[in-house]
């Protein structure tokens, strides 16, 4: 017995002081002590389990790079004007143009936009049946029209929505623009008859000159919009080389003031 309290110090009872700085390193150790011989004591120390789990790993650089944030599409966003009356109310909306992609990666525009008028009776005091409405699909051209209707103009815009198919015929709208008779304004007519639908139907609204006025600038400023210049604009870029004098020799052909 004293032989083993002198090899074993009381101060650290469970390992030598040769493998202290071992244990620092998450290791233990185990003291194999054996009968009280004369033999001397072995001490065994095997690195804790700990260790190997919670070796270090390098991250990879992946980890450490920026994560960008998912870009999203911006809302759709709805618009549009009313006009209210004793016998109808109109209201006007934008419907947005059409582009198809090109294998240039490029985009082409496919279909221009268009500004679609509503018209519906009235069925009381301020009540409105937009059940029984009827629409018209105003082209950039029929817009232009309007904008340059002036005071004592008139229009007329015919449309048959199946020209060219079987059905032509079958559906006839007419949209007249003239001036009131007090000066006072326009008034809008929209006549529609489907024999599809066994429809026969007329509705009226007058326009006073404030309310035109505010449609014809709503038209001038959603015109450039509706034929597609606007994404034109936004897509040039100054270090474009397509822009590059001489860059692209067959395109420069085609201009007239290039030569």
């Amino acid at each position: 017995m004293h032989l083993v309290s002198h090899l074993l110090p009381p101060q650290n009872p469970k390992c030598s002081p040769i493998f202290s700085q071992v244990s620092l390193r998450n290791s233990y150790c185990i003291p194999e002590l054996g009968r009280v011989s004369t033999k001397t004591p072995s001490v065994k120390c095997r690195h804790s389990e700990n260790f190997e789990q919670q070796r270090f790993t390098r991250p990879s650089e992946d980890s450490f790079a920026p994560q960008s944030p998912e870009v999203l599409p911006p809302p759709r966003v709805f618009v549009g004007h009313s006009i209210y009356k004793g016998k109808a109310a109109l209201t006007v909306e934008p419907k947005v143009l059409e582009f198809v992609p090109l294998d240039s990666g490029a985009f082409k525009l496919s279909k221009e936009g268009f500004v679609l008028l509503q018209f519906a009776p009235a069925v009381g005091l301020r009540q409105y049946d937009w059940s029984r409405k009827q629409v018209f699909s105003l082209s950039v051209t029929e817009i232009g029209t309007l904008i340059n209707l002036g005071a004592k103009g008139s229009c007329e815009f015919f449309h048959d929505p199946f020209k060219g198919k079987s059905e032509e015929g079958k559906v006839r709208k007419v949209l007249k623009a003239e001036p009131l008779p007090d000066g006072s304004g326009h008034f809008f007519n929209l006549s529609v008859q489907n024999k599809l639908l066994n429809v026969d139907e007329s509705i009226y609204i007058p326009i006073t000159k404030a309310e035109l006025t505010v449609l014809v600038s709503a038209f001038n400023f959603i015109l450039p919009y509706l034929i597609g210049w606007h994404a034109f604009v936004d897509s040039i870029k100054p270090d474009d080389p397509g822009r590059v004098s001489n860059a692209s020799p067959n395109y420069q052909a085609d201009l007239e003031w290039s030569r």
